[in-house]
């Protein structure tokens, strides 16, 4: 019912993902590794934890992951055999002991009214060695709210503590970001089908931040730009009237502020401001946009 996939390409942190796996207390999962043709092979690693918990490992022959994180996601997941619910963990991330257990148990609350759950969540800030205090969600939340929430730094998110529907997947797919940056945050958005996020707090996915991750790097900050330019268009073109008016002020200014800080806006990005601004406010808001384009 369940499919833990993991998309491998680091060693270092690896054993620890595996161990947390063995560690489960309900062990009603099958895990599905894709070797994304790394230089770190993990395979007598893979033996240690043989009878431990169900596994399968496949190499991939070309690197995929260093083109499109999200096209190495799907092809991983194309590894799994129909599972309804897919969990994609990172290779450096690890669960908490309950986890897989506090999703069955909550299994009759959910089904049905979901297609994506989420765990509370810890930051493991590999440098120091620091774990952050636990980062809990309501129990329902629309997939806009809590992106908001994220937006306004209130609470943070990752793709390791979400499990989510094969039907929303097959449906919708990854949106390929660069870096995949912003790929999970749309795919809830997309995922969740107009229905609220499940959280299960009572269980903790830890999230490892470290400078040998995307997250933790800063040689890549371009990207990491662009594909916030190109997500917060998203939710502007789609998204944007789901919010109040401040919520969209602040969505709006983010966009315009983040483009400013690596170029000018273009045309096409001045006209979408332009139509959200004639839509969504009034004309002096609209001729505040127009004097600070001319400036």
């Amino acid at each position: 019912m369940l499919a833990i996939v993991i998309p491998y390409y680091k060693f270092i942190f690896f054993e620890k993902t595996l161990q947390s796996l063995a560690n489960q207390s309900d062990q009603r999962f099958k895990v599905y590794i894709g070797d994304d043709a790394s230089t770190e092979n993990p395979e007598i690693l893979l033996e240690k934890f043989k009878g431990q918990f169900d596994f399968v490992y496949h190499r991939f022959e070309n690197n995929l992951g260093g083109i499109s994180l999200t096209q190495q996601w799907d092809r991983c997941i194309a590894l799994s055999n129909n599972e309804e619910w897919i969990m994609i963990l990172g290779d450096d991330d690890y669960l908490g002991n309950s986890v897989v257990e506090s999703w069955y148990k909550k299994y009759s609350i959910f089904y049905m009214k979901t297609e994506v759950i989420r765990f509370a969540s810890k930051i493991v800030v590999e440098e120091t060695k620091k774990v952050s205090e636990v980062f809990t969600h309501p129990i329902w939340e629309a997939a806009t709210d809590s992106y908001y929430r994220k937006l306004e730094h209130l609470t943070r998110s990752s793709l390791s503590e979400y499990i989510f529907s094969r039907a929303s997947y097959r449906k919708y797919g990854f949106y390929d970001y660069p870096l995949a940056w912003n790929s999970d945050d749309r795919a809830w958005l997309d995922f969740s089908d107009n229905k609220p996020i499940f959280t299960i707090n009572e269980s903790v996915v830890y999230f490892r931040l470290s400078a040998l991750n995307i997250s933790g790097k800063e040689d890549n900050n371009v990207f990491k730009s662009l594909s916030l330019i190109s997500f917060y268009e998203f939710i502007l073109s789609k998204k944007l009237a789901l919010y109040t008016s401040y919520q969209q002020d602040r969505f709006m200014r983010k966009y315009e502020k983040e483009i400013k800080m690596v170029r000018n806006l273009s045309l096409k990005e001045f006209f979408l401001l332009l139509f959200c601004y004639l839509r969504f406010f009034n004309f002096d808001s609209f001729k505040k946009f127009i004097k600070r384009s001319i400036q």
